[in-house]
Parts: structure tokens; sequence; C-alpha cells
């Protein structure tokens, strides 16, 4: 299995990367996803280490939010692309962000991806 991660992620994680336990988990996720129906699909599984700079991070929201449908996640907790219903957990969010920060997001940019840019790392 092969997961894209930015460089500086990686250089960090190498360690992790390169542990028994790390091996045997991706021997799991890999077999996971060669007989299953698997979520997010491969290639966004550290959609989140893509999203910020490890060196540019103020904020990393730690979360799970299952997701039940095709299409649905792609590898940030709360987030779905574009064109796929809300969940109620991402509309919560950026409520919070407005009633925190006094702005709003229009519903059309409620991607999580936005608040990456922003040095915020949902995993």
């Amino acid at each position: 299995m092969q997961l894209p991660i930015h460089t500086n992620w990686e250089k960090a994680l190498t360690k992790e990367f390169k542990a028994s336990y790390f091996k045997e988990l991706i021997t799991f996720v890999t077999n996971d996803y060669a007989q299953c129906i698997c979520y997010p699909p491969e290639k966004d599984i550290f959609q989140a280490f893509n999203s910020c700079a490890l060196d540019e991070i103020k904020v990393v929201v730690i979360g799970q939010d299952p997701y039940h449908g095709q299409g649905q996640a792609h590898g940030l907790c709360f987030s779905v692309p574009d064109g796929v219903k809300h969940p109620p957990s991402l509309a919560n969010i950026f409520k919070e962000i407005a009633t925190d920060t006094g702005q709003e997001y229009p519903v059309s940019q409620w991607k999580l991806t936005i608040l990456g840019r922003a040095r915020r790392v949902f995993a």
C-alpha cells in the first residue's frame, strides 16, 4: 500500500512507519481494502496530513464520524466531498466557527480542506 503523505509529515513519522505495529496495521488495512468496501478511498487515507504542513499547524481535531455510503468519506473527519449532503456534525462545526470567530462560511464552502489551509488539521 502506497500512501501519499506530505514530505514534512513523512519525515516526522518515518520511525512510526518502520515500526512493526505499523507494518502489521498496513497489512491489515491493505487486506480489508482488497476484501471489503472501505472508506475513504485508499488514496485519501492520509488526507489530513496533506491538508496542512506539520510546521504550520495551530490546532488538531481528532474525531470519528462514521460514513455509511459510497462517496461520503474523503479522508478528513466530519467532512464530505463537494456535492454530498453535509452530515450534522459538519454543520455543527461551522456553526461553532461562526459563533467563536464571527466568520460565517456559506454552505457551499463547508469542506474541511478550507480549514486545513488555515492550519487546522482534522484527522
